[in-house]
């Protein structure tokens, strides 16, 4: 189902001064002061910091984010606090967001909290519908919103929240965020012992939470306001248990570098062996890619994945560049262009549909296409401006510099795996003779095609998709001044070559150049911008050939490794069995650069009981045993 376009909050104020919106005609927060009011309703109401004290991880869920002053007090408290939990994270739900102007605006009224407020604007993602992640504080402290309506939103989260912020316009105002339905998902994602704090101690509000089996207590309220409401669930707490925080990593490509890097960031041991003599050497080794979304009319699960993958991606690349690792990426602009004027139309109403920030999407016409690639074409399109090109093998070696700069990494390079056993709750990686290479509880398999090797993975349905890059040399400067797109791309010039390409073939096991397809690669550029294949010969391009793992609904496979090859009619995902401490990233086809940041916080996440980052259909969607389920479908050329 589409997701409704996002209406961002419009800055205004009550006639005392205090955050108001004309949309619910209420304020944001206690007229007697918004910083006390969050200090006093939902961290003390939850009895923080002390709950948070000596554990691992610790989960905050609120209802509305408004102008994230409830996250900006929550983290200086947790800084301040010397017992404070090692990773703290916050999830919060935002129909109506500020934008990154107006919460600046709002943020100086609490000079106090400039330094983390200013953090929190940097970061501020694009009004997009659907799960944002970010990370703040080194790393340590995660802000996922959603955006869009929290009814949608609480309903797609997989959590387990220790405290709940309770926080919206009045009951009265705004009656949906206080429906019984509400409070039943709130139940659903409560961790045991889980509590809550709210300004309101409306009776249908009570009434509602005790349904949904919260106890509740009345407790002296903020302000000139004389009670507020506390709560808890009433199942008993369980210990943290933690996990020997250790995992194998067959292959060093983007896929096995970004899963190395997340799981370092949360303290993970790393044994990472690949049989080339460095990252990024196989199908990750181009020499530029494309991090870009698909957009669709109707916002399917490709378009909100794509969308999510590529949001994600550039922020992990913003994120290495602050910290002096240096990926080469740019994000100059990718133009989609239309084939043909049909499309060219169909185009334009998927943007009209969508009604994203233009900072994100919009649509171009002929004339200002050609303006912005600073050459002719023939059609119009999609306009991505905040998309670019990344060069791969250059993420793959800042990922693992931040990785080992976090955790413990041991590299295995030019070492073949040849087997995979199960001894004594560990997986060894076998060389040739028998000896073992690495062993470690976790097993990740993220070596591409090569995947289909162990018979551990023979459930999974990947195929491999040979694709071959034409490498054209170019002036500094020289058109096209962004990456183009169209049934194929081209890059603009890198270290004075650019990319072009590329070609995408099931089960071809050719790794020479061929001439063919270098000239298949040059009519595909001649298409996008006419001229512009002028003066190669395909016969004398260099080029590179590389074999991309695919799947046969284009959508990656991340996830637990299932046990089962056949199942009962009526099995669902999450009561299929599956390989004891064994899990996938494959089947990126022709987008690795999208998937590969995303899908790695969704492992992590997912082996460390952390907040997911995507929602559930979502997270369903790349689950690897989800062709378990249905038949599986031939490869289709990728768009």
């Amino acid at each position: 189902m589409a997701a409704k376009p996002l209406i961002p909050a419009r800055l205004a104020f009550a006639a005392g001064g205090t955050p108001y919106s004309a949309t619910f005609d209420d304020v944001y927060h206690s007229a007697d002061g918004g910083l006390g009011q969050a200090r006093h309703v939902f961290l003390a109401g939850n009895d923080l910091p002390r709950r948070w004290q000596g554990r691992e991880r610790f989960v905050i869920l609120e209802t509305g984010f408004g102008l994230g002053l409830n996250f900006l007090a929550t983290w200086a408290t947790w800084r301040a606090d010397p017992q404070r939990c090692a990773r703290l994270h916050f999830i919060s739900c935002e129909l109506h967001p500020f934008s990154r102007e107006d919460l600046a605006t709002l943020h100086a009224r609490w000079p106090e909290l400039a330094p983390l407020a200013a953090e929190l604007q940097d970061r501020w993602p694009v009004l997009a519908p659907g799960l944002h992640r970010l990370h703040l504080d080194g790393g340590r402290v995660s802000l996922t919103l959603y955006l869009g309506d929290a009814r949608d939103g609480l309903d797609r989260l997989t959590l387990c929240a220790d405290a709940f912020y309770l926080d919206g316009f009045s009951p009265a105002r705004n009656p949906e965020l206080w429906s019984e339905r509400i409070f039943h998902l709130l139940a659903r994602l409560a961790a045991p012992d889980a509590t809550l704090a709210t300004w309101s101690v409306a009776g249908p509000v009570r009434e509602g939470l005790r349904r949904a089996g919260f106890e509740l207590e009345k407790s002296p309220g903020f302000g000139g306001k004389r009670q507020m409401l506390r709560g808890h669930r009433t199942w008993p707490a369980q210990r943290e248990s933690t996990p020997d925080r250790h995992a194998l990593i067959l292959g060093a490509g983007i896929a096995g570098c970004s899963i190395a890097e997340r799981l370092a960031a949360r303290g993970w041991r790393i044994d990472l062996i690949d049989a080339a003599d460095g990252p990024g050497q196989g199908a990750s080794g181009n020499h530029a890619g494309v991090l870009r979304p698909l957009p669709s009319l109707d916002d399917n699960r490709m378009s909100r994945l794509t969308r999510a993958g590529s949001l994600y991606g550039w922020q992990t690349i913003a994120r290495l560049h602050r910290e002096g690792l240096a990926p080469k990426a740019d994000a100059c602009g990718v133009l989609h262009l239309a084939r043909d004027g049909v499309q060219e139309g169909k185009m334009r109403k998927v943007v009209d549909a969508l009604d994203l920030p233009r900072a994100h999407l919009r649509f171009v016409d002929s004339a200002e296409a050609a303006a912005i690639a600073g050459c002719a074409v023939q059609y119009g399109g999609w306009f991505f401006s905040d998309s670019g090109w990344v060069q791969p093998p250059s993420l793959c070696r800042a990922l693992l510099q931040r990785a080992e700069a976090s955790a413990p990494l041991r590299t295995h390079f030019g070492r073949q795996v040849e087997g995979l056993a199960r001894v004594d709750g560990r997986w060894q990686a076998l060389a040739a003779d028998g000896s073992v290479i690495a062993e470690a509880p976790t097993l990740i398999l993220a070596a591409g095609t090569g995947v289909m090797r162990f018979p551990v993975a023979h459930g999974l349905p990947v195929v491999s998709a040979r694709g071959q890059v034409s490498l054209l040399p170019a002036g500094a400067g020289s058109p096209p001044r962004v990456v183009v797109c169209c049934g194929g791309y081209v890059s603009p010039e890198v270290d004075g070559v650019r990319c072009a390409g590329a070609t995408f073939a099931v089960d071809d096991a050719e790794p020479a150049l061929r001439a063919a397809d270098h000239a298949e690669n040059l009519a595909k550029l001649e298409n996008m911008l006419p001229g512009a294949a002028t003066g190669f010969d395909a016969d004398q391009l260099a080029g590179r050939v590389g074999f991309r793992p695919a799947s046969p609904d284009r959508l990656p496979m991340v996830g637990a490794l299932p046990a089962a090859h056949g199942i009962d009619r009526g099995t669902v995902l999450s009561d299929i069995p599956r390989q004891p401490g064994a899990y996938v990233l494959s089947g990126y086809g022709a987008r690795g650069l999208v998937w590969s940041a995303i899908a790695a916080e969704l492992l992590a996440s997912q082996i460390e009981g952390d907040p997911l980052p995507l929602e559930r259909d979502l997270c369903d969607a790349v689950d690897p045993a989800r062709f378990l389920l249905r038949p599986p479908r031939a490869v289709r050329l990728e768009d």
